[in-house]
């Protein structure tokens, strides 16, 4: 079936790169009504959040605490896929695990006052 020009094929590619596959088996299939609130853990809602973001392939996107509820390799694999798609990402975390996925960093120092930089060489600044 189609859906907006793509696929259940498609959907199911972005499933699949969330780890989420079984949804299809679990919900009754694609077309199931749920609601999602109440049937989806924190970590589910999250990589569907970002199965969204695959289906819409923005140019960029601002992620505020994306994948705080999501293991490190999912999240490592679901921000490579940005990566290797063109989707440029600005996110707001507290996860140093995420910085290898960035350049750049903002720190605000919560007064008014922040430093821009490049990542690289930084980590050890902020101790992680």
């Amino acid at each position: 079936m189609k859906r907006r020009g793509k696929t259940d094929a498609d959907l199911l590619k972005y499933l699949d790169l969330v780890q989420l596959t079984y949804l299809q088996v679990r919900e009754k299939g694609l077309d199931a009504i749920e609601d999602w609130i109440d049937v989806l853990s924190g970590g589910e809602k999250q990589r569907i959040a970002m199965a969204r973001l695959f289906y819409h392939n923005p140019q960029f996107a601002i992620l505020d605490e994306c994948t705080s509820a999501v293991s490190v390799d999912v999240e490592g694999s679901m921000y490579q896929y940005c990566r290797a798609v063109g989707i440029t990402l600005f996110t707001v975390s507290h996860r140093k695990s995420l910085w290898t996925h960035h350049d750049y960093y903002l720190k605000f120092d919560g007064h008014g006052a922040y430093e821009f930089g490049p990542i690289e060489g930084t980590q050890e600044q902020f101790g992680s």
